[in-house]
Formats: C-alpha cells, structure tokens, sequence
C-alpha cells in the first residue's frame, strides 16, 4: 500500500465517528518510520474512549492473526496519558522477544505513575529473564532485566504487589541472591508474598525447593495448595504424584484442575493411569482437564511423532 494511501486509512480509524473494524485496524500492522510518526502525531488529539477502543481490539487481533505485527503501536502507546491505553500496550507485548522492548517496559517498572502498570511491566520482564537464563539474549540486557527487577524487590517505598510481581518475575534466574529472596518472601513475607514464593519456586526450577513444596501441598490454604501443585509441574516433581493424586479430589476446583494438570507435566505412568481414569469422572470440568492433561503427558512422551501427525 503506498504511504498516502496507508496515512489516509489510519486518519480515518483515529476518526471517532467511524466503528472500528479488524480490515481498518490492520493498516496499523507493521508501521514504518513515516506513518508511525503521523500515528503518534495524531492518537495525541484521539479521546480516550476510542483509544482504549482501538487498543484493546489491536491486542486482540494480534493474538487471533499471528501474521500482524503491531509492536511499534504497542511500544508508541506505552507513553499514553491513559493506564488503560498503557496496561493493553504491555498485554499486546506478551510474548515479544525483541531486547529493544526491555528498555521501555524498564522505563514504565521505574517510573509509571500506576501500580497496576508497574505490575504489569514487570510480569512482561519476566519473559525475558526466561530467556536470558536460557541463554538467548545478551548478558547487556539480562543485567538490566535482572538490576530492574532486583531494585523494584529491594525498594521499600514500592506496593506489595508490585514487588510480589518482580519476584515471580526474577525468579528464573540462577542466581544465590534470587534463591535468597525467593526464601525470604517465604519465610517471612506474608501470607501474600509466601504465595509468590511458591509461584517463584517453580520458575526457578531447583530441587532444593522440592520438599517446601511437598508441605504446602497439604496446607489448609486453597491457594496455597494451587501454587504448590504448579510450582511441582514447573519441577517436574515425581516425588510430588501421590499427593497430587489426591488433590484431584480437591474441595476446591482450582486446586482440583491445577493437580490434574501437574499430573500431565510431570507425566509416569502412575499418572498416566489416574487422568484415563479421570476421563470418566462424574464431573465434566473434570473429564475436561483430565483429557487436556493426557494431551501434554503423550507430547512431552513423544513430541516428535506428535508433530509428525500433523502432517497426516
């Protein structure tokens, strides 16, 4: 499409007396230097309702049409005057691997006005500290992904949630000062951090936090409980099975189908056998995640001829 004519299309979706629509939105995929600049000109004088309109309706796009790429939208409307324009920017950059994104989702952990941003941007950081333990971006940006997030933990003029959300977030990396803090916020934080210390012992995938977690898998908390059983799958404890068997007839249907689920990542034939006997459970959530669960235990058994008979 040419420049004038692409101009034309996002004057009129920034128009508030038109509907907006998935065909008008998609002018906004893959912005150059040119149009993002007359974007960012123009969504300056757009009223908020038709903004967080138009956002929202971006993210959604981007989830359902993997072939539109609204980063430099998202990335523009992480400045916005509007938390809610903000908070859809940072949802629409989930899953990005881009490092050039780690500097503004930085900038709005630091210095946004809004908890819930500063949560949120912190979760998005959390992406990348999975990827820098992997060894998939530079030790440049997993210094500053690991000192943002380290500086939001130790602030103390900082939310508790904030901080609960740059724990979980920190938490991959293989660090003593991490697995500290991870111990810390279990021991001594709260009844809410300790349910972030549970979520943060997963991610940081070491043994040592097994028998910590094979505790709270009989506590008296529902939520508790539901932590322990995923942080047990992210661990792909074995140990924890038969206990996880048993919370499949969990009080609580959370805890239920987060045992369930458990049982399908750490997989064995034990488990194996509990979820085909679930498929015949009287409740049909159950039989749901049951068969959602043997999904996951026969990829993980054989991820390759799982794919292979995509192909059939």
């Amino acid at each position: 499409m040419q420049l004038a004519a692409r101009i034309e299309r996002i004057s009129g979706l920034l128009n508030s007396d038109k509907p907006v629509t998935s065909s008008e939105l998609a002018c906004l995929s893959g912005l150059g230097r040119e149009e993002l600049r007359f974007f960012e000109l123009n969504w300056a004088r757009v009223d908020a309702v038709r903004k967080q309109e138009i956002i929202s309706k971006l993210v959604h796009l981007s989830e359902t049409d993997l072939g539109m790429d609204f980063t430099a939208v998202f990335v523009s409307c992480l400045g916005d005057d509007d938390e809610a324009v903000r908070l859809q920017a940072i949802m629409g950059l989930e899953g990005e691997d881009n490092c050039q994104l780690i500097v503004p989702l930085v900038k709005r952990l630091r210095h946004d006005s809004s908890a819930r941003v500063r949560e949120a941007a912190a979760t998005a950081l959390g992406s990348f500290a999975m990827l820098a333990e992997c060894g998939k971006i530079s030790a440049y940006y997993k210094d500053i992904v690991y000192e943002a997030l380290l500086d939001a933990i130790n602030n103390g003029q900082e939310l508790v949630q904030v901080r609960r959300r740059a724990l979980e977030a920190i938490s991959p990396f293989n660090q003593p000062r991490v697995k500290e803090l991870i111990g810390q916020a279990y021991c001594q934080g709260g009844a809410e951090f300790k349910l972030s210390a549970i979520y943060a012992m997963g991610r940081n995938c070491d043994p040592l936090w097994l028998d910590f977690l094979l505790d709270e898998l009989e506590s008296e908390e529902p939520a508790v409980r539901y932590e322990a059983a995923n942080a047990c799958a992210e661990l792909g404890a074995v140990e924890a099975v038969p206990q996880l068997l048993r919370l499949v007839e969990d009080t609580d249907g959370e805890v239920q189908e987060a045992a369930i689920r458990a049982l399908g990542e750490i997989g064995g034939e034990q488990a194996k056998r509990a979820l085909k006997r679930l498929l015949h459970h009287r409740e049909q959530r159950v039989r749901q995640a049951a068969e959602e669960a043997l999904e996951v235990l026969r990829f993980n058994e054989e991820p390759l001829s799982q794919s292979l008979d995509d192909f059939d």
